[in-house]
């Protein structure tokens, strides 16, 4: 049973500050792009990361005309990006800080992008079919229930339309973080998917993080990330994989621990 005080409603605001916390510390998704990225992209020359690798050959290979909703993707990288290469951006985040980094991106480089403040579980400020491609790299490990968030896209989609997620791996969620472990090249499974912070970790863990102002998260199953899309309608038209470039742990070394999917709504 999950703590009083660690309430799904009291998680989302509590991962909302922590969002906000990262973007004023300038994080890895906290960076802005430059100047001249953005030229670049104004001249055809361009690429977003889903994971730590080029998007497939046919996955994104123009934007232009196209309506794009970057889901939960605020931080001044993708979304600037996408405008200059001549979309017509939205950028839903939780994060007040993180979309703030993409409107100064806007601003610094005369670009036309729309920032939405809202909870990826929820499109219901967008209508039907009013997107052509959703761009949602990996966040929904903040959240609880991604099904809804799968249900949201397939709604605010075209037909034809294209979602490209993406996720970790689960099996990053297994195993003990104890450095002590990991410096003795051990690896000791110690949770069972769904992982949840909230569940999972003791009392004491969970102080901290709510101490350290640090998100929590959620592992969900591979069912959850791919067969949920394909419940909601979707169909799979695409799967890659990634090594972590700056392993965090010891899994990491050993096999590719970044998952993207390619799908589309049918028409």
């Amino acid at each position: 049973m999950m703590p009083p005080h660690c309430s799904l409603n009291n998680i989302y605001y509590h991962n909302q500050a922590a969002w906000d916390r990262m973007a004023r510390e300038k994080g890895d998704w906290s960076r802005p792009v430059t100047t001249q990225t953005i030229q670049a992209a104004r001249q055809g020359q361009w690429q977003v990361q889903l994971i730590p690798a080029e998007l497939p050959v046919g996955w994104l290979d123009d934007v232009h005309g196209l309506r794009v909703l970057c889901l939960a993707a605020a931080g001044g990288q993708q979304a600037p990006v996408l405008a200059a290469a001549g979309a017509e951006v939205v950028v839903l985040d939780a994060s007040k800080e993180q979309l703030a980094l993409d409107e100064r991106v806007a601003k610094r480089d005369n670009l036309t992008l729309k920032t939405v403040q809202g909870d990826m579980q929820d499109l219901s400020a967008f209508e039907d079919e009013s997107f052509d491609l959703i761009f949602h790299p990996i966040s929904n490990l903040y959240i609880a229930d991604i099904r809804k968030v799968w249900a949201g896209c397939f709604r605010v989609l075209r037909k034809g339309g294209k979602l490209l997620s993406s996720f970790y791996n689960p099996v990053v969620f297994v195993f003990d973080r104890s450095p002590d472990l990991a410096q003795r090249g051990l690896m000791k499974p110690a949770f069972i998917l769904p992982y949840a912070d909230i569940t999972d970790l003791s009392p004491a863990e969970i102080e901290k993080k709510l101490a350290m102002n640090e998100a929590f998260v959620f592992g969900h199953t591979l069912a959850e990330q791919i067969s949920g899309q394909l419940e909601a309608g979707f169909i799979l038209t695409g799967f890659d994989e990634a090594f972590q470039p700056a392993p965090r742990f010891l899994i990491d070394k050993y096999m590719p621990t970044f998952i993207a999917t390619c799908s589309v709504k049918p028409v």
